[in-house]
C-alpha cells in the first residue's frame, strides 16, 4: 500500500522560511510534486520534480514560487522535499505532495498524480 507522509509545516513570519518533507512507502515515484489549496480556492500546483531514464531529472515551479521555491528528492530515503524561503502571507496554505509512479511531463494538472499526502498546514503571518 502505497503511502505519503508530509511533515514541517507550520507557522513562520513573512520573509521566513520553512522545509516540507514528504516519507514515501510502498513504491518508488518517477515524478512527483507539491500542491496547495488555501481556504475558498481550488488546489493549485506549486512544483514537481520528475526523472526519466533517457531525461534525467527535471523540476517544474509555479510562476507565484520561482525563485523563492526548490523541491528536492533523496530517492535512496524515497523522500521528496519543498525547500520554501522568503514567504509570503499569500503562500499560507494546506500544501500536499503528490506522486506518480509514471514519468510524466504534464506536472501542472491533479490528475497526472495517483497517490496523495493529508496535507501539512503552512501559515505566514504578515
Amino acid at each position: 500500500q502505497v503511502h505519503l507522509v508530509e511533515s514541517g509545516g507550520g507557522l513562520v513570519q513573512a520573509g521566513g522560511s520553512l522545509r516540507l518533507s514528504c516519507a514515501a512507502s510502498g513504491s518508488t515515484f518517477s515524478t512527483v510534486g507539491w500542491f496547495r489549496q488555501a481556504p475558498g480556492k481550488e488546489r493549485e500546483f506549486v512544483a514537481a520534480i520528475n526523472w526519466g531514464i533517457w531525461s534525467g531529472s527535471r523540476t517544474y515551479y509555479a510562476d507565484s514560487v520561482k525563485g523563492r521555491f526548490t523541491i528536492s528528492r533523496d530517492n535512496a530515503k524515497n523522500t521528496m522535499y519543498l525547500q520554501m524561503n522568503s514567504l509570503k502571507p499569500e503562500d499560507t496554505a494546506v500544501y500536499y505532495c503528490a506522486a506518480s509512479k509514471r514519468y510524466t511531463t504534464v506536472v501542472l494538472t491533479t490528475a497526472s498524480y495517483d497517490s496523495w499526502g493529508q496535507g501539512t498546514q503552512v501559515t505566514v503571518s504578515s
